[in-house]
């Protein structure tokens, strides 16, 4: 069994950067993803694109393409990269990771995880319909081998990754039939308050050129849209919404849906960590202090998982998590850790600021919170919202109960498509806030692995601690 003297899970920004910066200290470091090359969702391909792809590059952006310094760094850092592992089991001094079929364990004096964000759910009538995919999906599909869809393509929901994705649309010669914004016309009021902080964040000036590009490519842009509805049979043929006093129906070929992202919380909630709401950000997140530490000793968890800040930021705070591992282990002293991080948190804190801005102007509509009866929020088990409230009603008090009655979050995504969904579901229900509701509880596996290689895989304990 191998040990190390830092873990990381996660290839990302965070884990590439945290990994490079604990190396540099004399650290032993092992990075584990489950994709075959670094770069986590944001940079994903980006060494293969560049080097087979360059005309995919160049439309991805230069922000993409950053991806592949980080990349180059990480590779030379002397960092272990385990890839195609999924971690399916935490303790606080080790894991256990399944590859190419086979249960390992690896011990650890500290753990970093670094498993970045996921998709914000978007529950409308019709949303699991074959002809509509995420944000993501689409851009996942993009990145990694260049597909790009055909026929008439709606993109609908608000946040930067939408209006991105819509550019790099534009660039591959995909045509985009309508951009559908969800964002309330008075959360423009409510955003400039944080207008200084964004312009000096660089925010605003990147989704200006987005929006500026959308416009003369002639895309139609809908605006205040509510009431969001997929229509079709066997197939999504169309996308329905109020916006402008009218009814609007757009036929289209695939529908693309995304309205911002939250925390990967599965991992820390495995372990215990202390969670909480977060208002602004409307999503659970898990309690750190400044350096990224958490409620349970020994483990530490930045970049977007933590809370979302973006790409930029996730490379700084892993940095400054990596220099308070190499303090904790005595690779730094307490000054040498505080000098070494003056730039990153400056940088860090700059950033965070000028989120304020986008959380506020592309906060999720509040029926997302409150989806009709007959709309899917477990797709898994094919659970309703109408289900979840009669469970609600019948006299669950919370969503544990709800998917002990419901099955909802029991299925192979286990809850990370539904957890906030039935959380707010479920407050609504019983009039208490998110915080009072609270979320699922994850144990492991905490994702689906074979029954054989669980079977076969050697467990090193006592058997005065299995009789525990």
């Amino acid at each position: 069994m191998k040990t190390v003297d830092l873990a990381i899970v996660g290839a990302g920004p965070a884990g590439m950067v945290a990994a490079s910066e604990a190396r540099g200290h004399g650290l032993s470091v092992a990075v584990l993803d489950e994709q075959e090359a670094p770069g986590g969702q944001i940079y994903r391909a980006v060494e293969a694109v560049a080097a087979q792809a360059p005309e995919r590059l160049a439309l991805l952006g230069e922000d993409y393409a950053h991806g592949r310094r980080l990349a180059e760094n990480f590779r030379v850092s002397g960092a272990e990269h385990i890839d195609r592992a999924l971690v399916w089991q935490l303790e606080p001094n080790g894991l256990w990771y399944l590859r190419d079929e086979v249960c390992h364990e690896l011990k650890a004096n500290r753990i970093l995880l670094a498993s970045g964000a996921i998709e914000r759910p978007v529950p409308i009538p019709g949303w699991t319909r074959p002809g509509v995919m995420t944000a993501g999906g689409v851009q996942i599909l993009l990145k990694s081998s260049g597909v790009v869809p055909d026929g008439r393509v709606v993109l609908a929901g608000n946040g930067p990754l939408l209006y991105l994705l819509a550019a790099q649309l534009l660039a591959a010669g995909c045509r985009i039939g309508a951009l559908v914004e969800t964002v309330p016309y008075a959360r423009y009021l409510e955003a400039v308050p944080h207008l200084p902080a964004a312009l000096g964040s660089g925010y605003l000036s990147k989704g200006v050129r987005l929006l500026r590009h959308l416009r003369s490519s002639g895309t139609r842009i809908y605006r205040n849209a509510r009431d969001l509805r997929v229509e079709g049979e066997q197939h999504a043929e169309a996308l329905c919404f109020h916006a402008g006093g009218h009814e609007v129906r757009l036929d289209s070929d695939l529908i693309v849906l995304h309205e911002g992202v939250i925390p990967n919380q599965q991992l820390t909630r495995a372990l215990g960590c202390v969670h909480r709401w977060d208002d602004g950000q409307k999503c659970f997140r898990p309690e750190t202090d400044e350096w990224g530490n958490t409620s349970v000793e020994d483990v530490l968890t930045v970049g977007d998982g933590a809370g979302i800040g973006g790409a930029l930021a996730a490379e700084h705070a892993g940095r400054l998590a990596a220099l308070e591992v190499a303090r904790s282990l005595g690779y730094l002293q307490t000054r040498e850790r505080d000098r070494l991080s003056t730039s990153s948190r400056r940088q860090l804190n700059k950033l965070l600021q000028g989120r304020r801005f986008l959380e506020v102007l592309y906060a999720p509509p509040e029926e997302r919170q409150s989806p009709p009866d007959e709309t899917l929020v477990c797709r898994c088990e094919e659970v309703t919202a109408g289900q979840v409230r009669t469970a609600v009603r019948t006299g669950c008090t919370g969503p544990n109960q709800v998917k002990a009655f419901t099955r909802c979050g029991m299925g192979p995504c286990q809850g990370r498509m539904c957890g906030n969904t039935v959380s707010a579901i479920v407050a609504e229900t019983q009039g208490i806030t998110m915080e009072e509701c609270g979320y699922y509880r994850i144990r492991p596996p905490i994702k689906p692995i074979p029954l054989a290689a669980l079977a076969a895989a050697e467990v090193d304990c006592e058997l005065d601690d299995v009789a525990q």
